[in-house]
């Protein structure tokens, strides 16, 4: 067998070690970035018209439900103003629905319920 004296023959370890530092490392990247952002998650697939409903109903009592045209420093705040949030996703909305609260009554909503009224609230996001 002949040998290219410029290029070295590498042991059986060595080349363990190559995959093991170079080429795992870039399988591990390449699976991250293939990934979604954590703000890009699956929408919740609720029914953004029931969601009205549901809110106009439980919540129109102390929040403005309706979409607005212009922006609004009340209190409580309007769902046009807590959409137009850059924080506000499906997630947060989840956590915040599910979540104890001092200044609003404790509403227990089914998950469908709630998916309904997060895809709601997010289609009143501006862009």
């Amino acid at each position: 067998m002949k040998v290219c004296p410029a290029i070295p023959l590498l042991a059986p370890w060595s080349m363990r070690m190559i995959v093991r530092r170079l080429i795992s490392p870039c399988i591990v990247a390449a699976t991250l970035l293939a990934l979604p952002p954590p703000g890009s998650a699956e929408p919740f697939g609720g029914d953004p018209a029931s969601g009205r409903s549901i809110a106009t109903r439980l919540c129109g009592s102390c929040h403005r439900v309706l979409p607005m045209t212009l922006s609004d420093r009340d209190d409580p705040a309007s769902f046009q103003s807590i959409a137009d949030l850059p924080s506000t996703t499906a997630l947060s909305l989840n956590v915040f629905l599910h979540s104890n609260h001092n200044n609003m009554p404790n509403l227990i909503l089914s998950g469908a319920e709630s998916r309904d009224v997060i895809a709601y609230i997010l289609t009143l996001k501006r862009k």
